[in-house]
């Protein structure tokens, strides 16, 4: 991420791009402005932002189908703007890979309180060593011995478990389709379901889930698996 975050606005509310504009520069946030779906797709791809902000009713294009087609090349943090403030968008929105959402109607101190948070988020994550051994807290995984402690305690894991969590926990941030997480833990010898690497990630999820635990494995809808540092 860049010492001056670039902000990709995408709303079709002149008044949105407005009034957030006041607070970016204030906050010396350089952004650009997209008013329709393609063309947020356009200025995501070119302007390489640090973070896009992505209304949910766009002409053109909707903003939960530019978060899916997006998240198909690009990990840039997403947060959706939703005016509805109904679950299932806010639900839909993250599984399709976003990073965060707003209810509108906001205050634009809200919304660059909660840029400040997601973009410090992948700061941190992007500190995690992607080595034999990876430790957060309360998780510890040690790939060298094929063990995993979750909350100081040791959990029986298999060794394709170890090295599917292992993989996703060295790359935070970053989505893991099915073929990439099959080449690099069974490489050329994998002959089965692909689908099968579903199945290995609720198992993994079950193991390392417990009440305030700083980390996740998001599912990226119709992409793959995304390991995020909360």
């Amino acid at each position: 991420m860049a010492n001056i975050p670039h902000i990709l606005i995408c709303d079709d509310d002149q008044i949105v791009h407005e009034s957030l504009s006041l607070y970016f520069d204030n906050e010396h946030y350089t952004h650009a402005d997209a008013y329709d779906g393609k063309e947020s797709i356009e200025l995501a791809l070119s302007e390489k932002p640090d973070l896009i902000l992505l209304d949910v009713m766009m002409p053109e294009m909707n903003g939960m189908d530019v978060c899916k087609e997006l998240r198909k090349t690009i990990s840039t943090p997403i947060i959706i703007l939703t005016a509805k403030g109904e679950e299932i968008d806010r639900v839909l929105g993250l599984e399709l890979g976003a990073d965060d959402y707003i209810v509108k109607p906001f205050s634009p101190r809200e919304v660059v309180a909660r840029i400040k948070a997601v973009l410090r988020r992948i700061e941190l994550s992007q500190d995690v060593p992607a080595s034999d051994i990876i430790r957060l807290e309360g998780l510890e995984i040690n790939v060298a011995n094929y063990s995993v402690k979750v909350a100081g305690k040791q959990v029986s894991f298999t060794p394709k478990e170890v090295d599917i969590l292992h993989l996703l926990a060295s790359h935070p941030g970053s989505v893991l389709n099915r073929d990439q997480i099959i080449k690099n833990v069974w490489g050329d010898s994998f002959d089965g379901d692909p689908r099968t690497i579903d199945t290995h990630i609720k198992r993994i999820r079950q193991k390392i889930t417990y009440d305030g635990c700083g980390y996740n494995i998001n599912t990226v809808y119709g992409v793959g698996y995304k390991f995020e540092v909360l």
